[in-house]
């Protein structure tokens, strides 16, 4: 019988995380066509997120800008991380491309993908999240949940600056949150 240290056996568990998730992220945008990939994604997900949750449009059609992250790949044992591609849009035209990053450490184990968009509901709160070299999702977003997806559009005031909406999530993890979400304008 051998007897596994700490340190192989997170470099055994790093090494099986990393192939394990390697084929979601190359389908991910990575390795492939990039934006456009990236693009018809996008379009995808707002189709299904405005189809599914009508109050989104109306959100949308009032915000002053749009950034979404149609496919969010996270995995984590004990150490985890995220990553994703989106669009950032304003007044229904494309403006950059960015990525969201997280790494996490704590009591965590599994998979999931899922997707979110953050609705820019002030010209100031795109303003910090354009000017920022990398942009930390924090307490001030607040978070609306698909029960909301039908009136969100009526409810929400320039109290809450940004608000993200994430759905669809896939997989076998507890949760999708974008706090310690870092988002990063990326060339596609």
């Amino acid at each position: 019988m051998t007897d596994f240290s700490r340190r192989g056996f997170l470099a055994l568990t790093g090494v099986g995380l990393v192939s394990a998730c390697q084929s979601t992220v190359i389908g991910n945008g990575v390795g492939s066509n990039g934006g456009a990939q990236i693009d018809a994604r996008v379009r995808e997900t707002q189709a299904y997120l405005f189809s599914k949750f009508p109050g989104t449009q109306q959100l949308a059609n009032r915000s002053s800008g749009i950034l979404t992250m149609p496919l969010v790949t996270e995995a984590g044992f004990g150490f985890g991380g995220a990553y994703g591609r989106g669009v950032l849009e304003i007044k229904g035209a494309k403006v950059d491309y960015y990525s969201a990053t997280k790494a996490s450490i704590g009591f965590q184990i599994g998979a999931q993908q899922y997707a979110h968009m953050l609705f820019f509901t002030t010209d100031q709160a795109l303003q910090d999240f354009r000017r920022s070299p990398g942009w930390a999702a924090s307490a001030d977003i607040r978070y609306a949940t698909p029960d909301e997806g039908g009136s969100i559009g009526k409810e929400t005031t320039e109290l809450d600056p940004v608000i993200a909406f994430v759905f669809g999530q896939q997989g076998l993890m507890a949760g999708a949150t974008l706090s310690g979400v870092k988002y990063t304008r990326i060339i596609v």
